[in-house]
């Protein structure tokens, strides 16, 4: 059973000249304790997607159609104050800077305590205990005097381990995580993606990791979603996206990765840039960069279809094309 399910989801951005397609029929779920990795390039709709489920779509940003369904119910037409009452209580939030996440007024046992009572029926003992175990299970230490310091007061890392302590204080189903270590030290990194997976798996959270660091995908995810311009071009189990890509975009992401095993003087680099929102290609919006381009990708979107162990948006799948 998915917990949750995101279906054919279109986001779009009007303006003067018309009205831009951000994010063009996404499908995917997640299961309960499950992590699903984002990965793409920037301006891939990675972020887009995220804060199309946690209701934060900047205006004049819009889902113009689709479902999101959380626990079958589904969340993305909920009045503001609805979906309000979800964030935090059914769907917790951690961003790339905890500085954003966090008020530099309040102390962080202020800001645990005030997120655990607003969703939580607890006393305000009950409450900043709770705060204290969850300031304990994210690692940081003295947590009974740390819990009356102030987010200055915080390394970065720390900082970021607070807000973790945030988006799980009511205890969510789901987890989405929206870059969560680029702005941290690779040591600190791994501390920080060993601590999610923990949580989830004794939780029994599902995840969504967005990143563009294919290494904390391949470290930390069950399942990775590869975005391309607005569209998933290849969703599947990690292990074989990741040694098998069956989409020519994805191979070329791998082979960006360098390989410790061989000796290369350059890497592998995709020419070309990702198209603007208002200037993607017909056909398949990967065709100018791809290296095996034939006469259907320029003429035709291809959807996801099965690519071996996993579903690639690609025409070299569909049946003896290639």
């Amino acid at each position: 059973m998915s917990l949750l399910q995101v279906k054919n989801l279109v986001v779009e951005f009007p303006n003067r000249r018309g009205t831009l397609r951000a994010l063009d029929g996404i499908s995917f779920d997640i299961a309960p304790g499950e992590i699903l990795g984002v990965v793409g390039e920037s301006g891939a709709g990675k972020s887009l997607t995220g804060a199309s489920i946690i209701g934060l779509l900047e205006p004049p940003g819009r889902i113009a159609s689709g479902e999101i369904l959380l626990q079958g119910q589904r969340i993305d037409n909920l009045p503001y104050e609805q979906m309000r009452k979800i964030r935090g209580r059914k769907i917790g939030a951690i961003f790339q800077d905890p500085l954003t996440s966090l008020n530099p007024l309040y102390s962080v046992g202020r800001q645990l305590i005030e997120t655990i009572t607003t969703h939580l029926d607890v006393s305000q003992a009950e409450a900043r205990q709770r705060a204290i175990d969850l300031l304990k299970d994210t690692g940081i230490p003295a947590a009974e005097q740390r819990i009356d310091h102030y987010p200055h007061q915080f390394s970065g890392g720390m900082r970021q381990r607070v807000v973790i302590a945030l988006a799980l204080a009511a205890e969510p189903q789901l987890i989405v995580a929206d870059e969560p270590t680029t702005a941290l030290d690779v040591s600190i990194q791994a501390q920080i993606i060993s601590l999610l997976k923990n949580i989830c798996k004794q939780r029994g959270a599902a995840v969504m990791l967005i990143t563009h660091d294919m290494g904390v995908i391949a470290e930390t995810c069950d399942r990775v979603a590869v975005m391309y311009a607005g569209r998933i071009a290849e969703i599947g189990p990690v292990h074989e996206v990741i040694n098998q890509p069956a989409h020519p975009y994805t191979r070329g992401l791998m082979s960006c990765i360098p390989d410790m095993s061989q000796d290369r003087e350059q890497l592998h680099q995709i020419d070309g840039a990702m198209p603007r929102l208002n200037a993607i290609p017909t056909g398949c919006a990967f065709n100018p960069r791809c290296d095996r381009v034939f006469d259907r990708c320029h003429k035709d979107r291809p959807e996801l279809m099965p690519a071996g162990a996993t579903r690639a948006a690609c025409w070299l799948h569909a049946g003896g094309a290639a």
